[in-house]
């Protein structure tokens, strides 16, 4: 794997993945030193962090330390197990903090680093989503991964990338919470109307073929309230169902899914992935909309997708446009 500053030390994913394979009992600093190779200095420093980030270890004076639940950190030695067989198990970049992990998976990317290599944040501090807006990601509470992708394509066809993983994502927060959801084109996952998803993807390209692709993917699970500025537009998954859930449960599922839909797209083309949008998204068709570029407003309705994903929208004087990027709302 490549070196990249910054990345969360083996050693505490070592630490992390002892304490919840024994939740059960409780572990000596000295053994758990001895296990990961640190001073027991360094055990009762990490454990602190842990702490921080929300893990429940309770300490035993001159016993030792146990996990008093599951830990929901996303580390990779706790998520590459549940991963097999899939190209994300190999190459997992862990960070508690950063700035935005699809710049690390960019300069992954340009290193030369394999498909399927995954960037995990419990906390971004520059986190954005599509036209450079920025994305509110609060410690350890949602989803924020990035993947390298080195599909076979051309230019053109990258926008399809993003309708896979709004499809992965939305396959697992329906299973997760057994919720409708929605996709508004081309990257928003919508729970009651509300955005509990973005999507941002990004490519390094030739002329006539993409050379790697990075895929984020944002997703708000376990925020118990919005920012004010946000509560009007945004939720989480904690906020429609009242419950708290795994994010390392979802993170599994959305890869998987995610694996899935992009073999589909690579082995058979735009049609299964634009088969499958028109049967969750309402916004496929028929939905009156107010687009908004760089250019001009207008309303319409949308009549479908481009083969190559763009939306169709049929304006207000019978003109049929393809949106190739823009801001997509319902319209009265």
């Amino acid at each position: 794997m490549a070196q990249i500053r910054g990345t969360t030390d083996r050693r505490i994913d070592a630490l992390l993945t002892l304490l919840a394979e024994n939740s059960t009992i409780v572990i000596s600093g000295a053994k758990i030193a001895k296990e990961i190779g640190v001073r027991r200095q360094t055990v009762w420093r990490w454990v602190e962090k842990l702490r921080e980030l929300g893990v429940k270890v309770k300490g035993h004076s001159g016993e030792g330390y146990h996990c008093e639940r599951m830990p929901d950190v996303l580390v990779p030695r706790m998520l590459a197990p549940q991963l097999s067989g899939t190209p994300f198990a190999k190459h997992i970049y862990h960070f508690f903090k950063i700035d935005s992990t699809n710049n690390v998976a960019m300069e992954l990317g340009r290193q030369g680093e394999p498909h399927g290599a995954v960037v995990i944040a419990e906390q971004q501090t520059a986190g954005r989503g599509r036209a450079g807006r920025a994305w509110v990601s609060e410690k350890s509470a949602g989803i924020h991964v990035t993947v390298v992708l080195r599909p076979s394509i051309a230019p053109a066809q990258a926008a399809l990338l993003t309708l896979v993983a709004g499809l992965a994502a939305r396959d697992a927060v329906a299973e997760e919470t057994n919720l409708a959801l929605d996709i508004r084109w081309p990257n928003d996952l919508l729970l009651n109307g509300k955005k509990c998803c973005g999507i941002l993807t990004e490519m390094h390209a030739e002329p006539d073929r993409v050379d790697y692709a990075v895929t984020g993917i944002g997703v708000n699970v376990n925020q118990a309230r919005m920012p004010a500025e946000l509560a009007a537009i945004a939720t989480s998954l904690c906020m429609e169902t009242g419950r708290v859930h795994s994010r390392a449960a979802l993170l599994v599922r959305l890869l998987r899914h995610l694996d899935r839909y992009y073999n589909q797209f690579i082995g058979r083309g735009a049609e299964p992935i634009l088969k499958r949008f028109a049967e969750v998204s309402s916004y496929y068709e028929g939905k009156r909309v107010r687009i908004t570029t760089a250019n001009e407003s207008y309303r319409g309705t949308t009549a479908g997708l481009e083969p190559n994903g763009c939306l169709r929208v049929r304006r207000e004087d019978g003109r049929i446009e393809a949106v190739i990027s823009g801001d997509v709302a319902e319209a009265p």
